[in-house]
């Protein structure tokens, strides 16, 4: 392995002047803490982490490290169980300072800095009765969960996050900053939409927001897991001809220690159906009347915070655990593949463990392909397998558990995989997700970041 270019120290005094941030290195207060993600798996050190509190300061980072040939990584919220975020020997640019918010309630839009994360983005907007489909745990970054098209609740009503992305400001390999939008940098545009951080350093967000809340009808329902596959079917089934309105999941779980849940459940496998109705909170029984007729052994639905649903699975959710992920979307949902998921998941070997079965539809099949970077629109569900465990030295038999459950369901799976939920696919895996657009997204690279500078991501090689 070649050694990490050095960082000497006259450079760095020469970096540090007039920049407007935090410069860290090994041993520094604050270092061990910004080199920490979510995934505890992840253990790397950079030779340095920059905390720009501007674009400017994201451009000078750049910058500096391009002229010194240093391998960079970049941090929103440092959700990507991956760990791309940090690496070992380079530096790592930190977006942890640029979480300014400005909401229009007029306009209905809003502005959010490359650093904020999705609890600071829901709290702003929810202060104004307006959402826009973000991610389902508070700690998400909106950086990484938006260029990678995002996935939330209310994605069946408003779309994907980027069908809702107005514009961006992005730092480029060359230090340049640009706009991108439909109308200026348009291929740009289009490229953010899906293709990671691939193209370059996103430091503001502009959204389009919606009338959401802030009071909406959601909460958990639980059933005994002997019941997964009737009640998945069922779930299945309501969910084709379900409004736009309806969002949510099925979920694999084991029922947390929380007051909440009857102390002789705690831990046992269950299976949870997880409510998100935008329409009227006093429509909700109604509208998921087929679910409810189903006698969970808990129902804690009710009208509550559009936020309140935003943390629902947030404890389940934590970050310094182990994290091992796989996931795949699917054209349809047959009993066969129903069966061989509940029946690969009998005996979970982690309590953290989660297995979401999500329904797509609605308003992400009105979305052309081609609109944005991430195709496969006609999918109908995604599964993600989202392993978690405290303890390292049980890493290779999580892992392999994880990659089982995988493997039984994944002839029912189609090539394209949400990009996000990836961990160790390889380069074959990203071609065929960007399936069609791959080609478009190569010549994407060789203008914007020909010598791949920005790659510790789902990588995109230029071909120049």
């Amino acid at each position: 392995m070649a050694q990490a270019p050095t960082i000497d120290n006259a450079a760095l005094d020469e970096l540090a002047r007039g920049f407007r941030g935090k410069l860290l290195r090994p041993g520094d207060d604050g270092y061990d803490a910004a080199r920490t993600v979510f995934n505890a798996m992840i253990d790397r050190h950079p030779a340095l982490i920059v905390q720009p509190a501007d674009t400017a300061a994201v451009a000078a980072a750049v910058k500096f490290a391009a002229e010194r040939d240093l391998l960079v990584s970049v941090k929103g919220g440092g959700h990507s169980a991956p760990g791309h975020a940090v690496s070992d020997g380079g530096m790592m640019i930190d977006l942890s300072l640029l979480n300014e918010i400005k909401v229009d309630p007029a306009a209905r839009t809003a502005i959010a800095g490359g650093g904020t994360k999705w609890g600071e983005l829901d709290a702003a907007t929810q202060a104004h009765g307006l959402a826009v489909t973000g991610g389902r745990v508070p700690s998400t970054g909106i950086a990484g969960l938006t260029l990678g098209s995002g996935s939330g609740w209310l994605e069946r009503k408003l779309g994907f996050t980027v069908d809702n992305m107005l514009g961006a400001e992005v730092v480029l390999a060359s230090g340049d900053v640009v706009r991108a939008s439909e109308n200026e940098n348009p291929d740009l545009f289009w490229g953010l939409r899906g293709g990671g951080g691939n193209y370059g350093i996103v430091t503001k967000f502009e959204y389009r927001l919606h009338k959401i809340g802030p009071l909406v009808f959601g909460g958990m329902l639980i059933f005994p897991r002997p019941r997964a596959a009737e009640v998945i079917r069922a779930y299945r089934d309501f969910m084709e001809g379900a409004p736009d309105d309806v969002g949510g999941c099925a979920a694999l779980v084991c029922a947390p220690p929380e007051e909440f849940v009857p102390a002789p459940m705690h831990g046992m496998p269950v299976l949870g159906v997880i409510v998100c109705y935008t329409g009227k909170p006093e429509d909700g029984p109604a509208a998921f009347k087929p679910i409810l007729d189903l006698q969970p052994v808990m129902n804690m639905t009710q009208p509550m915070p559009y936020v309140e649903v935003q943390k629902l699975i947030e404890g389940m959710n934590q970050p310094g655990f182990q994290n091992y992920w796989k996931a795949d979307m699917y054209p349809a949902l047959p009993d066969e593949a129903i069966e061989a998921l509940a029946n690969a998941t009998v005996e979970p070997i982690s309590p953290l463990t989660a297995i979401l079965v999500m329904p797509l539809g609605g308003a992400i099949h009105r979305v052309s392909d081609d609109a944005t970077a991430m195709g496969w629109r006609g999918a109908r569900w995604h599964i993600h397998v989202l392993g978690m465990w405290a303890d390292h030295s049980e890493n290779e038999k999580q892992i392999a558990w994880v990659r089982d459950v995988a493997n039984a369901i994944q002839p029912w799976a189609q090539k394209g995989a949400y990009l996000n939920f990836l961990m160790d696919e390889g380069e074959q895996r990203v071609k065929e997700s960007f399936g069609a657009h791959y080609k478009r997204m190569e010549e994407l690279k060789n203008k914007y970041d020909p010598t791949n500078f920005f790659r510790l991501n789902q990588n995109i090689k230029p071909t120049v």
